[in-house]
């Protein structure tokens, strides 16, 4: 006990308190949240109204049965399904879509993202590189961040073959959307300091149509421009009917 009565150490400890409670004072007294506070959902996603999705129709509801995997996913706020966009030939690679949407009332942790999941499928990453896409609703322009990646692996199935394919994502945070997960991160505890609560939300996509034994797959082109399609129609209905508005976000 003797070594923590030195002077030296004495003086250390008071300079650390005094540093801490100044901090804290001044972090009070600016209206700053460090550590941010969840926020439910306006709506369940589960309760997303198909109806107004046109050209797009429901075309599959799935459920995760596997307990186990719900709690590696980090939510029970989600919703896994397949889109079929009505407009397109149903010949065409971008006929179906499979979509998983996710919401993480827990503000500071981002989930696992399709890099991890895929390649922990046994699928190789050929490629990895931020989009921007730009949503056109009601004569108001959005630039959505997100993330375009390209797998390639063996296709299950009892025709098993080699397939190449992409998959998309982007996170909501209050209001803004990125493709990566460090400036998620920045996003949810950096970016809105004075506001009390935060969100996120994983919006991902993948186009295919069913062929005859095995999938099919879009081009690049095909796919980039499938995905603006698609978020122009899933994004506004998700900023208006579920996710937190900026207000609540502040907690106003």
């Amino acid at each position: 006990m003797s070594g923590y009565l030195q002077p030296a150490f004495l003086i250390c400890a008071g300079v650390l308190l005094i540093t801490a409670s100044t901090i804290s004072a001044t972090v009070k007294f600016m209206g700053i949240y460090l550590v941010k506070e969840p926020i439910p959902l306006k709506k369940s996603l589960s309760q997303l109204d198909n109806a107004i999705l046109l050209p797009y129709k429901v075309a599959a509801k799935q459920k995760i049965e596997n307990p186990d995997i719900v709690e590696t996913l980090g939510t029970e706020d989600y919703i896994q399904w397949v889109l079929e966009d009505t407009s397109v030939p149903q010949a065409s690679n971008v006929r179906f879509c499979s979509l998983f949407i996710t919401y993480y009332p827990i503000p500071d942790v981002v989930p696992h993202r399709p890099e991890e999941c895929y390649i922990g499928g046994g699928f190789q990453q050929k490629n990895s590189e931020q989009v921007t896409f730009t949503i056109n609703k009601g004569g108001s322009k959005k630039q959505v961040a997100s993330r375009y990646l390209v797998f390639n692996g063996t296709e299950p199935g009892p025709l098993a073959h080699e397939t190449t394919f992409q998959v998309f994502y982007t996170f909501s945070i209050n209001g803004e959307y990125t493709g990566g997960r460090g400036d998620a991160r920045f996003k949810v505890m950096m970016k809105n300091l004075t506001g009390k609560f935060s969100y996120f939300s994983k919006v991902e996509w993948k186009f295919y149509n069913k062929g005859f034994a095995q999938p099919t797959y879009p081009n690049e082109q095909e796919a980039l421009a499938a995905s603006e399609k698609l978020l122009t129609v899933i994004l506004p209905v998700l900023e208006k009917e579920h996710w937190p508005s900026l207000g609540q976000v502040a907690g106003l």
